[in-house]
């Protein structure tokens, strides 16, 4: 690792590279053991077909991710996670690479159901303090969708924020509404109207941020214009969107962590991610239980305690929908995520004990193969 000196005639030494990306005593002490091993630290910025790259004292390397993971992608490396690096060895191609040999545990971690049709996660990104959901003001506002990246983001453990893009122009006028709409929706999660053209609500959204930064949104949503404002650089790839439908490409291919200035404390920094065309659950209770926490508390009040909200005596939920004071769309949204995250869970449930089995009968044939030997033996 560099060792940064300095003389009394000499300026002060900058700090290591990982301190901009938010390496801090907390994340040396937890990392001690590893580094005793002669593990180096560093952070995963992209990964890329089996290799990442990850930001270290000494800079940018790539690296493998050839070590043996949990078979679950949820396991694997992700943008934004800590990881503990094997150096690299002289020779060509990947051996030549540094390998990931550990990861830190996650802090908070975004956790979508995988695209594919498998039971398993898909980690989005890791260790994320505040989470940007993009919403552009140039169509109507899909509560639903709303929800579900709400869940995400909750369930990961961040906070999240909802910044209303693209808000200048003929499109500034339904800022107002669509803020109403966004606070019914999202009780109690802030929401700005922002604009990458005229710099409106830039500041105020700036304000709300802390240490790592996820942009999740569909594409077209203006994400990655609204990263580069932040940023105060083109660092983002940006593209136009389609006339015809308003939907945007994926000009963002893959998430990339990069420093974000300018935050409160250090160790600000940004996270990239491509525009999410399907935003499923998994495993996400929790999640569902803070979006919908008016539900969840009109639900304790309740006669019966395994009420269905249908037509039970003394249901305070629907009680609060003939009083006007829940919609109804709300409870059928909250009833279909219900389901569905039910579904997902059962699914992994289900993978899991399979995995077992198959383990278990791994064993067993071992065992049996070791006792036909013994007795060939004797």
């Amino acid at each position: 690792m560099r060792s940064f000196t300095s003389s009394p005639s000499s300026p002060t030494p900058p700090p290591p590279p990982l301190a901009a990306y938010g390496w801090d005593e907390g994340l040396e002490r937890d990392f001690a053991a590893h580094r005793d091993a002669g593990l180096v630290p560093g952070r995963v910025v992209a990964v890329d077909r089996g290799q990442c790259d990850v930001v270290t004292d000494d800079g940018t390397v790539r690296a493998s991710t050839a070590a043996v993971f949990s078979s679950d992608p949820v396991s694997a490396p992700c943008t934004g996670d800590w990881a503990g690096l094997h150096p690299g060895q002289p020779g060509p191609g990947v051996r030549g690479l540094p390998e990931i040999a550990v990861l830190l545990p996650r802090r908070t971690a975004i956790v979508r159901a995988a695209a594919a049709a498998t039971s398993h996660g898909q980690v989005l990104a890791a260790n994320v303090d505040t989470v940007v959901l993009t919403v552009a003001l140039t169509e109507a506002l899909d509560a639903g969708r709303l929800e579900r990246l709400l869940a995400l983001a909750w369930e990961s453990g961040a906070q999240p924020v909802v910044a209303l893009t693209k808000a200048d122009g003929e499109h500034a006028r339904y800022a107002a509404e669509t803020l109403v709409e966004v606070a019914e929706v999202a009780p109690g999660v802030d929401a700005v109207a922002t604009s990458t053209l005229t710099g409106e609500g830039l500041d105020v959204l700036r304000s709300l941020l802390r240490g790592t930064v996820a942009l999740l949104g569909r594409s077209g949503a203006g994400k990655s214009s609204l990263g580069n404002a932040l940023l105060g650089d083109e660092r983002l790839a940006t593209g136009a969107i389609r006339a015809q439908d308003g939907k945007g490409r994926h000009t963002t291919v893959r998430r990339e962590l990069v420093p974000l200035p300018g935050l409160p404390g250090e160790g600000g920094t940004l996270i990239d991610t491509p525009g999410l065309r399907g935003v499923g659950l998994h495993e996400a209770s929790a999640g569902l239980e803070q979006v919908f926490a008016e539900i969840e508390e009109l639900a304790a009040e309740c006669r019966f305690g395994d009420c269905g909200h249908d037509s039970e005596p003394g249901c305070a939920v629907q009680a609060a929908i003939e009083a006007g004071e829940l919609a109804p769309r709300r409870l059928a949204s909250y009833r279909k995520l219900q389901r569905e995250n039910a579904w997902a869970a059962a699914r992994s449930d289900a993978r899991l004990r399979a995995e077992q089995t198959r383990q278990w009968k791994v064993i067993h044939r071992a065992q049996r193969a070791m006792y036909r030997s013994r007795g060939r033996d004797r």
